[in-house]
């Protein structure tokens, strides 16, 4: 008799984002939920002062091993941290550089086909720029150490619904201009692409409209005529099921349900409706990448950093789906091995 061997866990790569918010602490607090170390190989990229600190800010203790196995996580300590702590609950440069250290690990580990994907805490943007960040965000900087060149957009995920973007982080002076037919099609087959691969067979995928009432049959901008509703149909006509777009008021309202994901057309247009539905179960998905990227939706919280208050949920959400992510890939054959 033959039996069919089981497959691997997935191997994820954990960095503990920025040092001076919550991100540590959550880090620390997931590694010691009960499942988190038996559902995949976690490594952590983290000097061991630096994740003792967490865990006893945290009040928690990790199991840790040198060789991966289940019920505990692989730390992988480069001595790294410097000699003057990072101050806490500050924008710095020390800070956005140490993120950045330990993402570029993992970015490394994923390249060499060592993880299968990647989960980081909280960042904080303007660490990052005076670190020298000088990307759109980080998921421009993911793709080009990743080698990615094909469309990219942050996914933001919440368990009934699924958001991506024509527009990104970018002044909402320059949306306007950037709303292009392509653009549309482009993040609507990419959010096609992620929920397939996440276990849809068919999507329903609904799009916002730009401007106010949808912009009223062309009264208040015409970008919905010209430039969106063509975009819609192109991505009808290679078969997706699309539709809209609709008032942008009225489609997390009253139309959510309806679909399985939503197509925005800048950052906070969607960004609000997901925090106010979820924000303590967002999670942001790095979408077009080659390896599965996962983070909580929110920020790094400086005021509650050190008094183990901060709710785990939105992180827990984002290991679990990067774990999802990578195990369908495993199954497919189409994981590293």
């Amino acid at each position: 008799m033959t039996t069919t061997p089981a497959a691997r866990r997935p191997r994820i790569a954990l960095t503990l984002g920025d040092p001076a918010g919550v991100g540590p602490e959550l880090a620390a607090k997931l590694l010691a939920r009960p499942g988190t170390l038996e559902s995949a190989e976690v490594y952590v990229l983290a000097d061991a002062a630096e994740l003792d600190r967490a865990a006893a800010t945290a009040g928690v203790t990790i199991p840790l091993s040198d060789e991966p196995k289940p019920g505990f996580a692989t730390l992988l300590d480069d001595n790294s941290y410097p000699e003057i702590p990072i101050p806490i609950r500050e924008v710095s440069k020390e800070a956005g550089e140490r993120a950045m250290h330990q993402l570029s690990r993992a970015l490394d580990l994923a390249n060499a086909g060592k993880v299968d994907a990647i989960v980081f805490t909280p960042l904080n943007k303007t660490s990052l720029k005076l670190a020298g960040m000088h990307h759109e965000d980080e998921l421009r900087w993911f793709a080009q150490e990743l080698g990615a060149t094909g469309v990219t957009s942050e996914l933001n995920v919440l368990d009934e619904i699924t958001t991506a973007r024509v527009t990104s982080h970018i002044p909402l002076s320059e949306v306007a201009a950037l709303i292009k037919a392509p653009a549309v099609t482009a993040a609507i087959e990419l959010l096609n692409e992620v929920l397939r691969a996440a276990g849809l067979d068919a999507p329903r995928i609904g799009v916002a409209a730009l401007n106010p009432h949808g912009g009223e049959n062309g009264n208040f901008g015409r970008e919905e005529i010209d430039e969106i509703a063509p975009g819609v149909e192109a991505a009808r006509a290679a078969g997706i099921d699309a539709t809209g777009p609709f008032p942008s008021d009225t489609i997390f309202a009253a139309k959510r349900k309806d679909f399985d994901g939503i197509v925005t057309m800048y950052h906070d247009q969607g960004q609000i409706a997901m925090k106010l539905i979820g924000f303590d179960a967002g999670v942001t998905v790095q979408g077009g990448l080659p390896v599965a990227i996962a983070t909580p939706a929110h920020g790094t919280a400086f005021d509650i950093v050190g008094k183990n208050i901060v709710n785990t949920g939105a992180t827990e959400h984002a290991f679990d789906l990067a774990v999802s992510l990578a195990a369908r890939k495993i199954a497919a054959g189409t994981a590293a091995a």
